[in-house]
């Protein structure tokens, strides 16, 4: 019998058994908002499934455990043949063929499907954000296999499958089939032009062999790769076969895998090409042009992974403070704290509704939507991206000591909160690119000006700030050291605009009040206290199962 001094008080229950997607009312409205009516009830039907397999205690010790059981590399087997093969805890597994399952891999074939896809990867980021790498490189390869028809119509149908097949055979002869990329080099990194691995033309037409080393090759466990490699004519994008058809390895050679800092049950590896067979897409020298639509896919997604990483930091940090009292009352009575909270889901709210609003641009297609995505893709991954890791550390202080210590899952989410500013073009390269589609592709603004015009006079802070925007933007002079200020604005400018025109009047206020009008701090904790932050923190609450 435990002693009376072993009496647990004032501690929170688990965040468990709860539907993690109707919980949260910033990513529901933003679906519905973007749904075709005649796709609602199904879509939230299937979302509000995933949403408590989410919150389910299962699904999160599965998550936990892939995350304590990193990848492990085997070489070779156990008779000295290479074999180079990753290793994964068989929780990595069961995560990856729900993500799978849930049509994660599926955006391009299904109605509303960036929608419905970036709500659910969303989601899954909540649980374990590690297995989310093949899925988005999966989802992200589908518009550069296009631009080769014959690949396309062969390897399509295996990449938005919703079966998942984790056996390494000849692609032709799985279910479905998952992709991986190699882009950046030891001598490199982001300039992509800059890499040597050399492309040999077989007499085959098409074919080729690649000899060089990958410094980062992500998911090595996949079923393909597109690479980029320098063949004749310059630098070219290929799709590198796992296995080829007749059932042999291709050379494939693991070196080792990365121990990153999160992200822990993903496999990143470094990767030699040694007559390596190789399939071109696309022309020879336009490698870049090939696979830039995989880049600004897999963007998107380090857009909604961080969006995902920030939800679930603040729905602990609102869970924990409505339980955990101190100096005679909730925590989220306080006043103090009551301010830190609104803050936190203020910012979750905007990264989820531009995320979404950036999807529904996708599934729109059209030519106005193609321009704002070439705009505000690298301006939203620049900033949200940037915010995930000061709120996560923010929404473990919540949780004072308890949420630095493993159990809390704290830890876990504040070492991944670096990950996607850094992955698919750390800061400067997104602020960069925003200043080429500025400089290049005026219909970009314009389709941005047309965006966030639509919220005009509705908030006089909104208003002022995008005429300093565009003062901004008629002053060229230095404009490349001012590169990061400006997709700063130009990310919370769109942000002001949706939450104007969408979210409820509380959250919009302190959003322009804070973020454009001035009238906030460096830290988190800092709005106005004449806003009303109460209703703030109630829209954010996570809402358990009883």
């Amino acid at each position: 019998m435990a002693g009376s001094t072993h009496t647990v008080t004032n501690q929170p229950p688990p965040l468990v058994a709860h539907d993690v997607y109707t919980s949260d009312r910033a990513l529901t409205e933003a679906v519905e908002r973007h749904l075709a009516p005649e796709l609602q009830d199904e879509v939230r039907s299937e979302l509000a499934a995933l949403g408590r397999t989410c919150g389910s205690a299962q699904v999160q010790e599965w998550g936990a455990l892939a995350n304590e059981n990193p990848p492990r590399l085997r070489t070779h087997d156990r008779y000295g043949r290479r074999i180079d093969e990753v290793e994964f805890h068989p929780s990595w597994h069961r995560l990856l063929g729900k993500g799978v399952a849930a049509g994660m891999t599926a955006a391009w074939v299904r109605p509303g499907g960036h929608v419905r896809r970036a709500a659910a990867f969303l989601l899954w980021s909540q649980v374990e954000a590690g297995n989310g790498c093949p899925l988005s490189m999966t989802h992200a390869a589908v518009p550069a296999l296009r631009t080769d028809p014959d690949l396309a119509a062969e390897w399509e149908p295996r990449l938005t499958s919703m079966i998942y097949d984790r056996e390494l055979r000849p692609a032709g002869q799985k279910a479905g089939a998952l992709f991986g990329m190699g882009m950046t080099e030891k001598q490199g990194g982001s300039d992509v032009r800059a890499n040597t691995t050399a492309a040999t033309p077989l007499a085959e037409a098409g074919t080729y062999t690649l000899t060089g080393h990958k410094w980062f090759c992500s998911a090595p466990m996949s079923d393909g790769f597109l690479v980029l490699a320098q063949a004749p004519d310059g630098l070219t994008c290929f799709l590198v076969p796992r296995v080829l058809e007749d059932g042999s390895r291709n050379v494939f050679l693991i070196q080792r895998l990365k121990d990153k800092l999160g992200n822990r049950s993903n496999a990143s590896a470094e990767v030699e090409f040694d007559g390596t067979w190789a399939r071109r897409i696309g022309e020879e020298g336009r490698g870049v042009r090939t696979i830039i639509e995989m880049v600004a896919a897999t963007r998107l997604d380090c857009v909604l992974g961080s969006a995902g990483l920030m939800r679930q930091a603040v729905a602990q940090a609102i869970h924990h403070c409505t339980y955990r009292e101190a100096f005679g009352g909730k925590l989220v009575d306080k006043p103090l704290m009551r301010n830190v909270l609104a803050d936190l889901a203020v910012e979750s709210e905007a990264a989820t509704t531009l995320a979404l609003r950036l999807a529904a641009a996708y599934d729109d297609g059209g030519e106005q939507e193609r321009a704002l995505l070439r705009i505000a893709v690298p301006a939203a991954k620049y900033w949200v991206t940037k915010r995930c890791t000061p709120l996560t550390v923010e929404a473990s202080e919540c949780l004072g000591g308890n949420g630095y210590v493993e159990e809390s899952g704290m830890p876990r989410l504040v070492r991944e909160s670096p990950l996607n500013s850094i992955w698919e073009g750390a800061g400067n390269v997104q602020a960069l690119d925003v200043l080429r589609a500025l400089q290049r592709e005026p219909t970009a603004l314009n389709a941005f000006l047309q965006e966030v015009g639509q919220a005009r006079g509705a908030d006089h802070r909104l208003d002022a700030a995008i005429k300093s925007l565009l003062t901004e933007l008629a002053d060229l002079e230095g404009i490349e050291a001012r590169a990061r200020r400006l997709t700063e604005r130009l990310a919370l400018v769109l942000q002001g605009s949706l939450l104007v025109r969408f979210a409820p009047p509380e959250v919009a206020d302190a959003f322009c009040a804070s973020r454009l009008g001035g009238d906030g701090g460096a830290a988190f904790g800092t709005l106005p206290s004449t806003l009303d932050l109460r209703s703030v923190v109630n829209r954010s609450r996570p809402q358990p199962e009883t």
